[in-house]
């Protein structure tokens, strides 16, 4: 099986690997753990972000998003074309809608999201013939790793008593 190489950059797993380390850094904050990392067409990476809508009080404030933020900063234009975003879960429909708006050309994740997943899960929005720009898609990088995180996370707020009423205040 080959691995997809983005123009001038490093294998898939690798960036994958970065946006894992960011979804540690969640981890570590007490946020969900994902993490993103936004990388331009000739292979240089021009955003890294985690979640952090817990810590910012902002609903917005998913790994994605602040990655692009991050990116479209850096260039000085919030359009994006060429890029390739990694990150280690499927995007729901606000970042599938950011990602579109920044035309980002590719999107590779690791787990699906079964919950809010809006690529190919719940939603296949990337697919969508009547939005203006669609993006390509690879699914299921390193998937284990990221799925192993998201369990632990969810494990850990199990044992301490914070089910579903604690996670729907935030």
């Amino acid at each position: 099986m080959s691995i997809p190489v983005p123009a001038g950059g490093r294998p898939d797993e690798e960036y994958m690997g970065e946006a894992l380390d960011q979804a540690r850094l969640a981890l570590a904050a007490g946020e969900v753990p994902v993490g993103a990392v936004l990388v331009g067409p000739g292979g240089e990476v021009w955003g890294r972000a985690h979640n952090l809508p817990i810590s910012l009080n902002d609903p917005t404030a998913h790994a994605e998003v602040l990655a692009i933020r991050q990116a479209a900063a850096r260039v000085g234009n919030y359009r994006l074309p060429g890029t390739t975003l990694y990150v280690t879960m499927e995007p729901c429909v606000m970042c599938v809608g950011a990602l579109i708006q920044a035309r980002v050309a590719r999107v590779v994740f690791g787990a699906p999201d079964p919950k809010a997943g809006a690529c190919v899960s719940l939603y296949r929005l990337p697919e969508d013939r009547r939005l203006n720009h669609r993006f390509a898609l690879t699914g299921g990088v390193r998937a284990e790793e990221c799925r192993e995180l998201l369990q632990e996370f969810f494990r850990a707020r199990r044992a301490r008593g914070e089910g579903r009423a604690a996670a729907n205040r935030e």
